[in-house]
């Protein structure tokens, strides 16, 4: 991944640099054999975290079928992996994401539901907006008569200092058109991925 990027870079070698001040802040000798090539490697999993802001994730949304002999039911994508950054501490949130719609004369390729998730969670976030985000450009392309994005994550923020209560889960929802309004449409959604209504 190093070699994916020019190091010479002036705005890289800025970051770099400012990863070496960090490194100095925390009591560390950033020239000593371990920490040599911090700088540069944090540079690489930066670019691996924050792929998200080098695409628009609404585009994977644009190719869609219309031949699906009139299908207007549920489609699920449940449990798909999810890595952020919380935008407040800099630190990792992980863990679901069940994306649904209800088509309306048009289906898109169940991959790109996914690399919406992906393409909004590697940016910095707070699960709240990233939970509006996957909803809205799903609701905004596709159009359909419902939207259901339900993210469930743990958030090392509050799991690893802070309060440091290491089995909280958050979880967060956002339900649109038949999904808000249809209680059978919200009761199918719910018993699919195992929630409880309550």
């Amino acid at each position: 991944m190093l070699k994916d990027f020019d190091l010479n870079d002036p705005k890289n070698v800025q970051a770099m640099q400012c990863v070496r001040g960090l490194l100095e802040y925390m009591g560390e000798d950033p020239e000593r054999e371990g920490l040599k090539e911090t700088p540069a490697r944090v540079l690489s999993a930066m670019h691996e975290h924050f792929k998200g802001y080098q695409e628009e994730p609404k585009e994977h949304l644009t190719k869609t079928f219309e031949e699906v002999e009139g299908y207007d039911e549920l489609v699920l994508v449940s449990d798909i992996d999810l890595h952020s950054h919380c935008e407040h501490h800099l630190v990792p949130f992980v863990g679901k994401a069940h994306v649904a719609y209800i088509p309306d004369g048009r289906v898109v390729g169940l991959s790109k539901l996914a690399r919406v998730v992906e393409g909004y969670s590697k940016r910095l976030q707070v699960q709240e907006k990233l939970t509006m985000q996957i909803a809205q450009a799903i609701e905004e392309v596709l159009q359909p008569a419902g939207v259901a994005v339900i993210i469930q994550c743990q958030h090392f923020c509050m799991c690893h200092r802070g309060i440091q209560k290491p089995n909280t889960w958050t979880t967060t929802s956002k339900l649109t058109g038949a999904f808000l309004n249809n209680p059978s449409s919200r009761l199918e959604l719910f018993q699919l991925i195992g929630m409880s209504q309550s």
